[in-house]
């Protein structure tokens, strides 16, 4: 990473302090000589560029984030992105807000699976944290 521009290392704070930092080293240790190419612009310009600007809080981010990935049925990044909403401070209800409106706007499918990727994640997450509550915030 020595050659890397101030904008990629402004990603890269940023996406730590959503994902945090084990994942964000896994994915970059992990990554070889054909996929990092894509890992550095993800970086720089998705997590430094977009997630740098400061027009829209991580929070707000997030929570436009989970409801795009669940219109995509994208639901591996859905549940990185659940907990980095929860990092960022979306609370499960919000979540759960979220995920009840895409129903109507994404179909019931797409809602269906996002809330069982979504509970799946809230209980990973809870559990880093130490916490085991379940009841919505």
């Amino acid at each position: 990473m020595s050659d890397e521009s101030e904008m990629f290392y402004e990603g890269f704070g940023n996406r730590k302090a959503v994902l945090g930092d084990k994942h964000v080293e896994k994915s970059w240790a992990a990554a070889d000589d054909f996929n990092r190419p894509v890992q550095r612009l993800v970086t720089k310009y998705c997590w430094g560029e977009v997630w740098g600007d400061e027009s829209l809080s991580f929070k707000t981010r997030s929570m436009i984030n989970i409801a795009m990935l669940t219109a995509m049925n994208q639901q591996h990044e859905l549940a990185v992105h659940v907990k980095g909403a929860l990092t960022n401070g979306v609370s499960r209800s919000e979540i759960q807000g979220v995920l009840l409106q895409t129903l109507v706007y994404c179909g019931a499918p797409a809602a269906l699976a996002a809330f069982r990727t979504a509970s799946h994640a809230i209980s990973e997450w809870e559990a880093a944290q130490g916490n085991d509550a379940t009841e919505v915030s």
